[in-house]
């Protein structure tokens, strides 16, 4: 997600002061990468920094979504892999959670309950593809993807 300092001045209502020294601590640090766009400088999650893959962890156990695979892999069959795709993967905030399930014989009916239930406690759309093994490969050649469970 790209963000600039006037946007997070009205997500957060805090001051422009105290959101740039912010930014600029994170910028400093790698944490966030920055650029021009015509008058404004825009800030985006630095995806190579060494401490993205725990931070993105973070977020997405603050969002529930750590709960909500932990619950579709326990009850919902024979699930191998989950992916996280879409806006999260790349580092973007979304409405929208784009998960690729890599299942065998699952129970599509129980698994659109669960899901239901999950966007209604996160407030946020999920969105699922489900291939099959043999399809893995193919498709995260073409896809940002990160591994955020695996069976056994």
């Amino acid at each position: 997600m790209k963000s600039y300092l006037r946007g997070l001045e009205a997500e957060f209502g805090e001051s422009s002061n105290a959101i740039r020294l912010e930014l600029n601590r994170m910028e400093e640090a790698g944490l966030l990468d920055a650029e021009t766009e015509g008058n404004r400088k825009v800030f985006h999650a630095n995806t190579k920094h060494p401490l993205f893959n725990d931070l993105h962890s973070i977020v997405c156990k603050h969002i529930g979504l750590d709960s909500i695979i932990e619950e579709i892999a326990e009850k919902v069959g024979d699930l191998k892999r989950v992916y996280l795709t879409g806006s999260f993967a790349k580092g973007q905030d979304s409405k929208i959670i784009d998960l690729l399930l890599v299942a065998e014989n699952i129970d599509k009916n129980y698994l659109n309950t669960l899901v239901e239930k999950a966007e209604d406690l996160i407030n946020r759309k999920i969105r699922l593809i489900i291939i099959k093994s043999e399809e893995e490969s193919s498709f995260l050649k073409n896809e940002v993807c990160f591994i955020v469970w695996e069976g056994n």
